[in-house]
């Protein structure tokens, strides 16, 4: 029998950050992998890293979608470094590779994702967004984010 498919969640962020919004993203690495799901990101710094050490603390899986050609940019807490040498373009396969994404804070490539995942009918959560966009799901917390995205996604 073949095992279940480990969910996938995004975690979608600028790559440079705050104090609190590193401490938010990392709360949600945290979260994911207590969860048991994959942590999918960018692979690169600020709210990514944050996610992804925080995942690391908790013994989870870390995937970055890198950007660039070389696998050496991601960040240290990244297990899996998948290279696309797409630049931006790279946000689409973080939408289409997540079962969900979770936006912290974020700039214009944060929209980008945003946006992609709800062209593509993922369900988009929200942490600190400055963004208001139909479709998102804003939430307060770091484990309601990922709790609810949960629930969607086994809802589906």
């Amino acid at each position: 029998m073949k095992p279940p498919v480990r969910k996938q969640i995004g975690v979608i962020g600028a790559g440079n950050c705050n104090k609190e919004t590193r401490s938010l993203a990392e709360a949600v690495g945290k979260e994911i992998a207590k969860k048991g799901a994959v942590l999918l990101c960018g692979g690169l710094g600020g709210v990514m890293e944050a996610a992804a050490c925080g995942a690391k603390q908790e013994g989870g899986t870390t995937i970055g979608i890198l950007p660039g050609t070389c696998r050496e940019d991601a960040n240290p807490w990244i297990d899996i470094a998948i290279t696309t040498g797409m630049g931006h373009a790279r946000n689409s396969l973080i939408a289409q590779s997540s079962d969900a994404l979770i936006a912290i804070s974020g700039e214009y490539g944060t929209l980008s994702e945003i946006a992609l995942g709800l062209k593509m009918g993922k369900p988009v959560i929200v942490l600190d967004c400055k963004w208001e966009i139909e479709g998102i799901y804003r939430v307060k917390d770091p484990q309601k984010a990922v709790e609810f995205a949960l629930e969607i996604i086994e809802g589906c």
